[in-house]
């Protein structure tokens, strides 16, 4: 491997690419990786010198804290390619901030934002020709902290390691996608850890995911743990309901994520005049307005998809199907999204960040 400086990054690069082994064409979402990684470590109270290194397995002791204590937070995503081959990232600022108040809640260092930023720019460009041309086409990259203190007492690791890995992408979802709403399980409850993208989090949704799978539905729409009443995230993203011409989404809590695409989202409805309400959302609201033929559209919101229209959902024994339109608000706000990411319109809100 051939090592050079670059401060105060220490860069080793991969003897060969595994590039030309990859069909581009045949993705199937994060299961191929690029050549390299981005690691730290935080031993004796701060964070050592940031590495870039090819990509390979992590060694842990088996009794390093994240196995038995879940100490492990994570972002996503991406980078795109504009045609005339520059390289975009999309409010990244937002999952730098996310990633440390992520950190905070389960007692994790935070990470120092030069080394982010530079350690991102740097693999980034180190790895650029995994960033392919074209609408759907774009690196997904996945920043995460585990504990790494090995140790099975039940207290906060003394060690950690900041990876950044990163994935070629397409599309993330195809196909119609209908969910059903809980009436039992939740994704979070108030003084918890659902305002984190902490992988408990996520580990928690599979069990009842699965048994929404078994009756036909693709996610669930989860609803608050104290009665079950208020819609909060549909799957891993948030969720917008569109009642007549004005779209609901629930208040960001302590039960919620702080999605960066959910507030692109309201942001790009509101400059186009479609009036954004932020509150509480009743199941009884949405059923009523699905039986009234007042409910155009649900549809989610997250990193991987941009958006995900919803096609049905079902909630106790009743199922609804929901009205397919050609000028939906979801497939308007995606495009002006998608054409800010890859550098195709202007950009008046400012998320634009590029890598040079």
């Amino acid at each position: 491997m051939k090592t050079e400086e670059v401060t105060p990054i220490k860069i080793k690069k991969a003897d060969s690419s595994k590039i030309e082994k990859v069909d581009f064409d045949h993705l199937t979402f994060g299961s191929v990786f690029t050549d390299h990684m981005f690691v730290c470590d935080y031993v004796n109270g701060s964070w050592g010198t940031p590495e870039i290194i090819p990509y390979q397995p992590l060694v842990l002791d088996p009794s390093a804290r994240v196995f038995h204590y879940a100490q492990a937070v994570f972002e996503g995503m991406k980078a795109y390619r504009d045609d005339k081959d520059g390289i975009w990232l999309f409010r990244p600022d937002e999952n730098f901030n996310r990633i440390n108040k992520s950190s905070v809640r389960m007692a994790m260092p935070e990470f120092p934002e030069d080394y982010f930023f530079e350690g991102l720019k740097t693999l980034l460009k180190l790895d650029e020709k995994w960033i392919r041309k074209g609408e759907g086409n774009s690196l997904y990259i996945r920043p995460f902290v585990i504990a790494t203190e090995p140790s099975v007492m039940a207290s906060p690791s003394g060690q950690y390691k900041f990876v950044i890995i990163c994935s070629p992408a397409q599309s993330y979802y195809g196909g119609e996608v209908r969910v059903k709403i809980a009436d039992h399980y939740s994704r979070s409850a108030s003084g918890g850890i659902g305002a984190a993208k902490a992988a408990a989090n996520y580990g928690a949704q599979f069990y009842p995911t699965n048994l929404a799978n078994k009756e036909g539905y693709q996610q669930v729409i989860w609803t608050d743990s104290n009665t079950h009443e208020y819609l909060e995230e549909a799957g891993t993203m948030n969720v917008f309901f569109r009642i007549g011409d004005k779209l609901l989404t629930a208040p960001t809590s302590d039960r919620i994520l702080d999605g960066v695409t959910r507030k692109s989202v309201i942001a790009v409805a509101e400059a186009n005049g479609i009036t954004v309400e932020v509150r509480p959302v009743k199941v009884e609201e949405i059923v009523a307005a699905a039986k009234s033929g007042t409910l155009k559209e649900i549809f989610g919101s997250g990193t991987a998809a941009v958006i995900n229209p919803v096609a049905g959902f079902g909630y106790k024994e009743d199922k609804f199907e929901l009205p397919k339109s050609s000028d939906s608000y979801a497939s308007m706000i995606k495009k002006a999204i998608i054409d800010i990411q890859y550098n195709r319109a202007e950009d008046p809100f400012g998320w634009r960040y590029e890598v040079r």
